[in-house]
């Protein structure tokens, strides 16, 4: 079965040949949600932009260089979430599309992962339950390629001082209550770009 899935040539994407450059800009928004305090830098907190407006409505992009997801909630407009993105060796880049969701998911680490770091993973090859001590926080969207899971997730953290950062195994990781917000409004098989 495979466990991780990377892709390349993204050539073929013609809508963010450029992401870094030419892909949002803020908005200026008349209702602002109430400031709430997370234990990231306010960079990385829920925020309303501008995208271009030829991207699909309903989709996930990702800029894991530039530690953003974005959702694209209308023609022109996404809500922008901070993430922690794989470490360098790690990071996921391709399409993939949304194929589960889990309120308070169960994780068990990849066999890669066990390999990697025994010390730390080896005491969960049986898995671990959901809930609030769980590495994949209160939400996770499976994302899949061609039927098959590509073991990549986008969920909660338990610890969210990491958003912003390269640290995970692959996965994309949100703030609990972002992942929440986000979980609520996707719909399985939405598609997802990751760069």
């Amino acid at each position: 079965m495979k466990r991780r899935c990377v892709i390349g040539g993204l050539a073929s994407l013609p809508v963010l040949a450029s992401p870094a450059l030419s892909f949002a800009q803020e908005v200026e928004t008349a209702s602002a949600p109430e400031p709430k305090i997370w234990p990231i830098a306010e960079q990385y907190y829920p925020r309303e932009v501008r995208v271009k407006p030829e991207l699909a409505v309903g989709s996930i992009i990702v800029l894991s260089d530039k530690f953003f997801l974005y959702h694209i909630t209308a023609p022109g407009v996404a809500m922008r979430y901070g993430v922690a993105v794989g470490k360098s060796e790690l990071v996921f880049r391709g399409e993939a599309t949304v194929a589960r969701k889990v309120k308070w998911p169960s994780w068990t680490p990849t066999p890669d992962m066990i390999k990697r770091e025994p010390d730390h993973y080896a005491k969960y090859a049986d898995g671990m339950p959901g809930g609030p001590t769980n590495p994949l926080g209160a939400r996770a969207m499976y994302l899949y390629q061609d039927g098959h899971d590509t073991a990549i997730r986008i969920h909660g953290t338990t610890q969210p001082s990491s958003i912003g950062h390269a640290v995970s195994n692959g996965c994309l990781r949100m703030v609990n209550d972002h992942v929440i917000a986000l979980y609520d409004t996707v719909e399985l098989g939405t598609p997802v770009t990751v760069y």
